[in-house]
């Protein structure tokens, strides 16, 4: 029986949004293919889809838009992975010259990818039907990594803003104590924060909305931070995944005992003494008898005590 190879949600977690150019659309993308299994989201940050195909799923797809084709998935998922992978990486530029690829946007909200290139001379068909992903995939995937990027960023800002103002004092020290400069143009302004916050407001924001509006600018640099930022939050989920596991083993200790007859019966030392005194009369015996930490073992397994197994209380997990 074959097992199902589409990765759970932080596997693909930890895949990069790459921006890419489908049919003048500009989209965020991000996917995994394995041996004959594959995973596509898919966002114009107005709205995000996603495809997961098993073994079976590809299977019955292929024959459907392939009439001809009789072949296992393995025979053409790699073909399939060849053509498609380069325009889902945003490098179009190296994809096969005589594979074609169109994006639709369709009435009840999904997105198709149609796909056409040529296996073995023969004309090969592929689509994937992206749906509206949920709220919960969109969260995890994307807008969780980001506020995470936003806060790191702000810090960011803050300690080099405060590394300024102490390059400042310092320049201030030596112009105090004689040093000038060599050349005017080296010359600059204090640093004053809430001047440059404003300065930069009024110069970044009418340029940011002149650009054009569809590009996504998620370049390298933030690629680079969303992988840092999503490989912390794995190593600490298993961090506490492995603390969770430990087993933490509580050994109760068995009620005391103050005599063992040869019933095999075991009483209670906290036992109220009947009505008819034989509660004092066993313990005037007991007092006579040498102490014994372990019960003598007979050889009549009849008259051999029975002896309680010690209980263990053992963590959450075994």
């Amino acid at each position: 029986m074959e097992v199902m190879e589409v990765p759970a949600d932080d596997v693909l977690l930890q895949r990069p949004w790459l921006p890419v150019s489908i049919s003048g659309c500009q989209l965020l993308a991000k996917s995994w293919f394995g041996e004959t299994a594959y995973r596509v989201l898919l966002t114009d940050m107005q709205g995000m889809w996603e495809e997961r195909m098993d073994t079976a799923d590809i299977q019955s797809r292929a024959q459907e838009l392939n009439r001809r084709l009789r072949a296992p998935v393995k025979a053409f998922f790699s073909h399939l992975c060849e053509v498609v992978q380069p325009y889902l990486s945003g490098a179009a530029g190296r994809a096969n010259r005589e594979a074609q690829i169109s994006l639709d946007r369709r009435d009840d909200g999904s997105v198709s990818l149609r796909l056409k290139s040529e296996l073995e001379g023969l004309p090969f068909y592929w689509e994937f039907h992206c749906t509206p992903a949920p709220v919960a995939l969109v969260c995890v995937q994307l807008v969780r990594p980001l506020l995470v990027m936003s806060r790191l960023l702000q810090r960011q800002v803050d300690q080099l803003g405060g590394l300024l103002v102490r390059k400042d004092a310092e320049i201030q020290d030596y112009r105090e104590n004689g040093a000038t400069l060599s050349r005017e143009r080296l010359q600059t302004d204090a640093f004053v924060e809430s001047m440059y916050r404003e300065d930069f407001m009024a110069k970044t924001l009418p340029l940011l909305s002149s650009e054009h509006q569809d590009a996504l600018g998620f370049d390298a640099d933030l690629q680079q931070l969303y992988a840092a930022v999503v490989a912390h939050g794995n190593a600490r989920k298993r961090k506490l995944s492995e603390e969770d596991d430990e087993p933490t083993t509580v050994v109760e200790e068995p009620p005391a005992v103050t005599s063992t007859p040869a019933s095999g019966s075991v009483e209670p030392a906290d036992r109220k003494p009947s009505h008819n005194g034989r509660g004092e009369t066993s313990r005037a015996k007991m007092a006579d008898r040498p102490a014994v930490q372990q019960p003598s073992v007979t050889s009549d397994p009849a008259e051999r005590p029975t002896s309680k197994p010690k209980k263990k209380k053992v963590g959450l997990f075994r």
